[in-house]
């Protein structure tokens, strides 16, 4: 069904959804990000799905953006631009929303966007040694359309400690940043800890909290959404970008790094 994911259904209706591009560490290509809006739609509307957690194949999380991909975009035109940015944010907005709970698994690296896929669970917990970093404006990029569900789950002043550095930063950290619940050795225990409660609740009514608990914590209006999108195109179109992007592939540093 999926090319860049795998989504798996057990009898008591927990779905674990899985990027699947282990040897790009799962980093999100534009098939990987139009599947997982299509499967956020696909979970949305299955009755007998009650919790999805959300995880990555081959011991990572997710690398953020496809490289290739971001490289395509610069390159395009602002037509295209645009589309693609609209795609990420919508993939973004329809996890974000979905009307189920949704459980980050995560481990070994979440850079970039994969930071923006842990900021729109509901819960997320890692292993021990998981690294994490919005490392965009190391590329000449910035955290845009991930931006509002970051500044949502951190809150600003504990987002501008991470949001521009590039510096990556351990879980113990992302616990204390507000994007991680819980660290520990058997991931899947804690996984599971999550799960549980969730078996025992009505789920209208468990969908029903969440949407309450969006709109009344400030969910990202479409307002935000539109300026965050405007700002990636905006910034696909700048000389760092193609710079920062085309240094990385080529494996050498971009003009502004000492």
């Amino acid at each position: 069904m999926y090319e860049t994911l795998t989504l798996e259904v057990d009898a008591r209706g927990v779905a674990v959804l899985t990027l699947n591009r282990p040897e790009k560490r799962n980093a999100m290509s534009g098939e990987m990000i139009t599947e997982l809006h299509q499967a956020a739609v696909s979970l949305a509307a299955d009755d007998s799905v009650r919790v999805v957690v959300l995880t990555g194949a081959g011991g990572t999380f997710c690398a953020g953006g496809d490289l290739n991909w971001m490289k395509a975009q610069i390159e395009a035109d602002d037509e295209t631009r645009a589309a693609e940015a609209g795609k990420l944010a919508a993939m973004l907005g329809a996890l974000n929303t979905l009307p189920k709970p949704v459980i980050g698994r995560i481990e070994g690296h979440a850079f970039g966007g994969g930071v923006g896929l842990a900021s729109i669970c509901d819960v997320a917990v890692c292993a021990p040694g998981t690294k994490f970093g919005l490392t965009e404006t190391r590329l000449g990029l910035i955290p845009a359309t991930i931006g509002p569900y970051v500044l949502a789950r951190m809150g600003e002043g504990a987002a501008r400690r991470v949001f521009m550095s590039s510096r990556a930063f351990d879980g113990i950290e992302a616990q204390a940043l507000g994007l991680i619940a819980k660290i520990g050795d058997d991931l899947d225990a804690l996984v599971e800890a999550e799960v549980l409660p969730y078996l025992v609740c009505a789920p209208g009514a468990v969908a029903e909290a969440k949407a309450l608990a969006l709109r009344l914590g400030g969910a990202p209006s479409p307002g935000d959404v539109d300026v965050s999108i405007q700002a990636l195109v905006t910034r696909w179109q700048s000389e760092e970008a193609e710079e920062g992007v085309d240094a990385f592939l080529s494996k050498r540093k971009a003009a502004w790094m000492a």
